[in-house]
């Protein structure tokens, strides 16, 4: 839910409401692509699964922690499954299909927003 008050203040204040939302934008998607180039594709399992899990679990963080750990260690698990089951002769990274699964999800997680 967006705060108009806020937006108000902010612009009353002389401040550019759509740059900072941008700068923030990229400082995300910098962050998470320094997050995957680090620790690989995998990563994507530790930036989707608390998403999942908040919208399975609701907003309980005594919930939410141990539900996020299961959603991704199942992620990973049907990750590697495909991985080495689906192209029966070559072995596959799980990255691969982390990868595949969390952009589009990530994507979603941006458009579904309602522009303000």
């Amino acid at each position: 839910m967006c705060n108009r008050w806020g937006q108000e203040t902010a612009r009353g204040l002389g401040s550019r409401i759509q740059l900072s939302r941008m700068i923030l934008l990229f400082y995300s998607v910098a962050l998470a692509g320094a997050a995957v180039g680090v620790a690989g594709m995998i990563s994507f399992i530790g930036l989707m699964a608390p998403h999942i899990a908040r919208r399975l679990a609701g907003n309980s963080y005594k919930i939410i922690i141990p539900v996020s750990a299961l959603i991704g260690s199942i992620i990973l698990l049907l990750a590697d499954l495909a991985g080495r089951l689906l192209f029966q002769p070559l072995d596959i990274p799980a990255g691969v299909f982390t990868a595949g699964i969390g952009a589009p999800f990530f994507m979603y997680l941006l458009f579904k927003r309602k522009k303000v």
